[in-house]
């Protein structure tokens, strides 16, 4: 049986969470020197792979006898508690790894907010980097090829619609991941800057040569490094990492010129504010997303119901929109 379990599994921010989409690559800073200890973690990762979670939490329970503070054994033991009914045991499970990685490069926090049915407002800008670090080799394929993921051409057409036949100075974009969107806004842009938390996502973009500047920067803070010298702002499928918007939006908003235009996408659920679901991204009612579009005085000139990617099978809900400041 163990044999039968010792297959890969990887990291995926861009569907639901699953067992085997958890990365089972040891060789980082949250990595522990105990082979036994490994072992078990990676023999109960398979075990979560099969739906075996009481054989999971076994396992990882035993590694744990042996690291009791090694983060990935505690996050990956509250799942597999969670996935058993005991919303109790998970809850402490994900204390642990908060506190063992106060960092909370695992997201832990945010797992404690869905489990307990609380608010969240952010992801941790830690566990955002790492989730895209480890997803930048497989990013470009798994978005485009098997979610069918189409946020840049739509919203470079968004662009069109809104401001037919205008070209731009300066543009930044949000969120620029591996630089999909850098490919319909190259040639309607005289330069093109780029903003990623993730270092290897930006090694990616950059091997594009499509973008005269690129950030490894927390896109809010980086943003409010400029005062009104963008004419073009876009995030493409980057806000569903953003629950509250007001301040990507105020900094956004401030970095554009008069007459500046804001182009994103979000993903929307049928009620109020935002929410983060089980996939750890944020979803946004059409009324929220115009609420903060107008505290930060920014007046829409395109909004319109939009699918960018499939979830399970299924088009994603979401909005096009595009803002002018």
């Amino acid at each position: 049986m163990i044999a039968q379990r010792r297959r890969a599994v990887q990291s995926s921010p861009h569907g639901a969470a699953r067992a085997r989409d958890r990365p089972t690559d040891l060789n980082d800073d949250l990595a522990c020197n105990d082979l036994l200890a490994q072992s078990r973690y990676a023999y109960a990762q398979s075990a979560a792979a099969d739906g075996d979670w009481q054989a999971a939490a076994d396992l990882l329970a035993q590694a744990l006898e042996r690291t009791p503070r090694w983060p990935p054994a505690l996050f990956a033991l509250g799942e597999a508690r969670e996935k058993l009914g005991d919303a109790k045991g998970a809850i402490a499970s994900f204390r642990a790894a908060l506190s063992a990685d106060p960092a909370d490069r695992l997201g832990a926090a945010a797992r404690l907010a869905l489990i307990k049915g609380e608010p969240a407002r952010a992801l941790p800008r830690a566990y955002l980097a790492r989730l895209f670090d480890e997803y930048a080799p497989r990013f470009d394929r798994h978005l485009v090829e098997e979610l069918g993921y189409c946020g840049p051409a739509r919203l470079a057409a968004a662009i069109d619609a809104a401001a037919p036949g205008r070209h731009f100075v300066r543009a930044v974009d949000i969120g620029c991941g591996t630089g999909l969107c850098g490919e319909p806004l190259r040639a309607r842009v005289a330069r093109l800057e780029g903003v990623d938390l993730s270092p290897a996502m930006l090694a990616r973009a950059r091997k594009r040569g499509l973008y005269d500047a690129l950030a490894a920067a927390d896109a809010v803070e980086h943003l409010r490094g400029f005062a009104a010298v963008f004419d073009l702002a876009v995030a493409a499928d980057a806000l569903i990492y953003f629950g509250d918007l007001e301040p990507i939006f105020a900094a956004a908003a401030a970095a554009l010129v008069p007459g500046g235009l804001f182009a994103f996408t979000v993903e929307t659920f049928a009620g109020e504010g935002f929410r983060l679901g089980a996939t750890m991204r944020f979803a946004h009612s059409p009324a929220y997303v115009e609420a903060a579009a107008a505290a930060a005085r920014l007046r829409p000139l395109l909004v319109e119901s939009a699918s960018i990617r499939r979830e399970a099978g299924v088009g994603a809900p979401g909005l096009i929109a595009v803002f002018a400041r």
